[in-house]
């Protein structure tokens, strides 16, 4: 059955019994990654606080008025003395690495333009170097994104994380068709953070009615063999790639048309994601 958020709701959401429980679930993967990594309830509670004075300061204006730390410390529940320095710390946090950031700008370029595809429309492997390849090469690639970094830093960095594999012929691999490390806890929290971070933003948009309300869609099905379980799994491998592909096109596509309109300050995230486990017992039981 095809599950929807989509659809706004006029139910009240404060002190809402449904929504405390729809966020007690959601927090349960997030407290089994949190103690796997040694991070305890006092260390998540110290970090939700800061989060809760920041987003109360940024998100919850006071129809242009200054966000005081009163007002903070009254809309998080923070306590006003140490509002102050969470706000503080909050502005000094670091931005990601700069490999981290341009790697999904790269591979964006290189699974979309002409150049770096095959007839079926499938990324090339890479000449490393431009003396080789000439505009279809790796080095051009990455110039074309940013000219701050060196190619060899890029492909030193992802042959360690396993996003690519270099040939004997000295020719680049994408291993994904998608900037996903196999390896580096720094970069795949980074991404953790982006994509989680924004399909919950979509399903609060929806829950409280924002207009217009974003896709945010889910298959669900139990009942199933594990041999079902990775037919499944391999067939929404299959259609996500190439929709992601297609979505991934037509965004550089527009993105370069739009570059000089000064109303272009939009960003878009579209992204898909698969899992299976055994049912739980209780769900088994409910009706």
């Amino acid at each position: 059955m095809i599950f929807a958020m989509d659809t706004p709701s006029r139910l009240s959401l404060l002190a809402s019994p449904a929504l405390l429980r729809a966020v007690q679930r959601l927090l349960r993967p997030l407290a089994r990654l949190l103690m796997a990594y040694g991070v305890n309830y006092v260390a998540f509670c110290n970090l939700a606080k800061g989060v809760f004075v920041d987003v109360a300061a940024r998100d919850f204006p006071d129809d242009g008025a200054p966000v005081t730390d009163s007002r903070v410390s009254l809309l998080s529940g923070v306590h006003r003395r140490e509002v102050k320095r969470l706000r503080e710390e909050m502005l000094a946090k670091s931005p990601p690495s700069p490999v981290v950031s341009l790697g999904a700008q790269v591979v964006s370029r290189w699974c979309a333009e002409p150049l770096f595809l095959d007839a079926q429309r499938q990324p090339l492997a890479l000449p490393r170097l431009i003396s080789r390849g000439g505009e279809a090469s790796f080095e051009h690639l990455v110039g074309s994104v940013s000219k701050d970094i060196r190619s060899r830093a890029v492909l030193d960095e992802w042959l360690r994380l396993g996003v690519v594999t270099l040939d004997a012929e000295d020719r680049v691999h994408l291993v994904e068709h998608a900037f996903v490390p196999a390896r580096g806890l720094d970069e795949k929290s980074f991404y953790l953070g982006k994509n989680i971070g924004d399909h919950l933003a979509a399903a609060g948009h929806n829950l409280i009615d924002g207009q217009p309300p974003f896709l945010e869609r889910s298959v669900y099905c139990d009942g199933l063999s594990p041999q079902s379980v990775e037919q499944l799994r391999a067939l929404s491998r299959d259609l996500a790639i190439n929709a992601m592909r297609e979505i991934n096109r037509r965004a550089l596509e527009l993105q370069g048309a739009d570059h000089e309109q000064a109303d272009a300050s939009q960003r878009m995230t579209f992204g898909v994601y698969y899992y299976a486990e055994d049912t739980p017992s209780e769900e088994k039981a409910a009706p």
